[in-house]
């Protein structure tokens, strides 16, 4: 694995960003992840599936032994490499793209999952937005309801969509942020954002228990995904990690781990949780 250590090469690209336009290339786990059976003929969605932590999750979910539905924006050619990774453990992919801030297609992304799966057992709510800004005159107020409608609203219609197909040991994993706990002032929608993840998580993981069905989340540090020279100025990009105890951002893949433990009959008693995965970074 090359690790994304500062310095990194000064880079920048377009919202949303590739996967390939990366200097080092992030590292979803193509080469090293392996499977074993955790996730035997569970059915899952994951949003934002295309690149980065989605990536890694919708591959290491597919050497588990899970069909996958990947949705997206926008990002085809990073979705389809996706799904081929999916085709390639020898489960089935669906890639759906499409605005997630529109609740109808969120509807629509459960009723294709229901239609291509023939169920769901996880629900991976990971699709985000974040820009960079100085001062909150920065903000405009378009960039504020962009960053609500993209990180927050779909993970309850996703949710609520899904509930009624969703049985007793199904899962709803949500991907929250160090900055829920540690907010970055360059950040403040998407902090804001996050914390609220946070939230929402505890309090549906105490409404769902007596159904059976765990809500939880992930909080990732830095994370070397095109999220970050896409939104980040290139001298950011070049020192970002380096805020951790571990001296870097993670690859992709040191990701994935948390998301099969929660997706798993194994963390039958975690609900309602934050698992940080930050580099040393404390979260509390």
């Amino acid at each position: 694995m090359t690790e994304p250590t500062p310095p990194q090469p000064e880079q920048q690209q377009p919202m949303p960003g590739t996967t390939d336009a990366m200097t080092p290339r992030p590292d979803h786990g193509e080469e090293s992840y392996v499977g074993h059976d955790r996730l035997a003929g569970k059915k899952a969605v994951i949003t934002g599936g295309d690149s980065g932590i989605g990536r890694a999750v919708a591959l290491a979910f597919a050497r588990e032994g899970a069909d996958v539905l990947i949705s997206y924006l926008n990002e085809d050619e990073d979705a389809q490499e996706t799904a081929r990774l999916v085709e390639s453990a020898g489960r089935k992919a669906v890639a759906m793209s499409g605005d997630l801030s529109d609740p109808a297609h969120c509807r629509a992304v459960i009723a294709k999952a229901m239609e291509e799966l023939g169920g769901i057992d996880v629900l991976v709510s990971n699709a985000a937005h974040q820009a960079s800004f100085d001062t909150l005159e920065d903000v405009s107020d378009e960039e504020w309801r962009l960053t609500f409608v993209t990180n927050v609203d779909p993970l309850f219609y996703l949710t609520k969509a899904a509930l009624p197909h969703m049985k007793e040991g199904a899962a709803i994993i949500a991907t929250t942020s160090i900055n829920a706990d540690q907010p970055s002032p360059k950040l403040l929608p998407y902090a804001t954002t996050k914390g609220t993840i946070r939230d929402f998580v505890a309090g549906l993981g105490q409404m769902l228990a007596k159904r059976g069905i765990r809500v939880n989340a992930v909080a990732p540090g830095p994370v070397w995904t095109p999220l970050i020279p896409s939104t980040m100025p290139p001298e950011a990009v070049k020192t970002f990690g380096q805020n951790t105890p571990i001296g870097r951002a993670a690859q992709p893949k040191e990701l994935a781990p948390a998301y099969v433990l929660l997706a798993s009959d194994e963390a039958s008693y975690i609900i309602g949780a934050t698992i940080p995965v930050t580099g040393g970074r404390p979260f509390i």
